[in-house]
């Protein structure tokens, strides 16, 4: 049987150069470039671009984050700037700033449309099309990361980005510790095998409960397929985010910010997660 990855490489366009040539001209002062990625919906994906672009953020960082996923954008809502109108510097959009004290853009489709009920109605070359001006339009200016929130899944948008980015420093897969998210697992290291790009580690979200009583972490679900996918893999897995009643409360309300700077068992387990990805940036220079 073919690879279907292999089926559906992008081949060489001599009259699409100008084009790569510009957009890799935009990105040129951008050091690190990491994605985030998923192989189903709904496991927490955007919720860890935002914190990771956050903690770097507040680590000193100059950090922008690009939400790719256009047609569930939350980014904007984590950061209570759903909204907000973007402005242009001549023909480039200016990232939007979810803190004036913290060096932190986000450029997302969400702040691009008229309400939060609008849908994206669009076909494959209108996505394409508007993956490549997030990348091409945008004024990132110098960055020392550029974190990218992958639209879930393994096909046509995530792979169009993956072969639109030159240099990409590695992925994080998100996922939640439950059989039926596994083979998702599996599919997303694969996928990322086929295209060489390196798996930085999983992240394991909604992995278990915090007691409000006593504190203490309650596992809900079994951990050895997860364990085993990263052996199989040779990665690891980055950190284990239990589920956190406060946590919700703070993305529905738009503090994600003011949560990276609290103490709690789901932030300092998403150090590691911060330190792997610096320690990989220095590894890459």
């Amino acid at each position: 049987m073919a690879d279907p990855l292999h089926v559906v490489q992008k081949k060489p366009d001599p009259a699409g150069k100008e084009k790569e040539d510009k957009l890799h001209e935009n990105l040129a002062l951008v050091k690190n470039i990491f994605v985030v990625m998923s192989g189903k919906g709904g496991v927490g994906k955007s919720t860890v671009a935002a914190a990771l672009a956050t903690g770097l953020a507040l680590r000193g960082n100059h950090v922008g984050l690009a939400d790719c996923d256009f047609h569930g954008p939350s980014i904007p809502m984590l950061f209570g700037i759903s909204g907000e109108d973007l402005t242009t510097a001549g023909d480039k959009l200016i990232p939007a700033r979810p803190a004036e004290n913290l060096n932190l853009g986000v450029i997302s489709i969400g702040l691009l449309l008229p309400d939060d009920d609008t849908p994206v109605i669009w076909r494959g070359p209108a996505k394409t099309s508007a993956i490549r001006q997030f990348f091409e339009d945008v004024a990132w200016g110098n960055l020392d990361y550029l974190i990218i929130d992958l639209p879930p899944g393994t096909g046509d948008e995530p792979l169009g980005i993956m072969q639109l980015l030159q240099n990409l420093n590695g992925a994080i897969v998100v996922t939640i510790p439950q059989d039926i998210a596994l083979t998702s697992v599996r599919k997303s290291l694969t996928f990322l095998q086929k295209l060489n790009v390196k798996p930085v580690g999983i992240v394991s979200n909604m992995d278990g409960i915090i007691c409000p009583h006593c504190d203490e972490k309650i596992i809900l679900f079994s951990e050895g397929g997860l364990a085993k996918a990263a052996q199989d893999f040779h990665t690891e897995i980055l950190a284990r985010l239990p589920m956190d009643p406060e946590f919700s409360k703070a993305q529905e309300s738009g503090k994600m910010i003011e949560w990276m700077t609290q103490n709690s068992e789901w932030k300092n387990n998403f150090e590691k997660v911060l330190d792997i990805i610096e320690k990989t940036a220095a590894g890459n220079k």
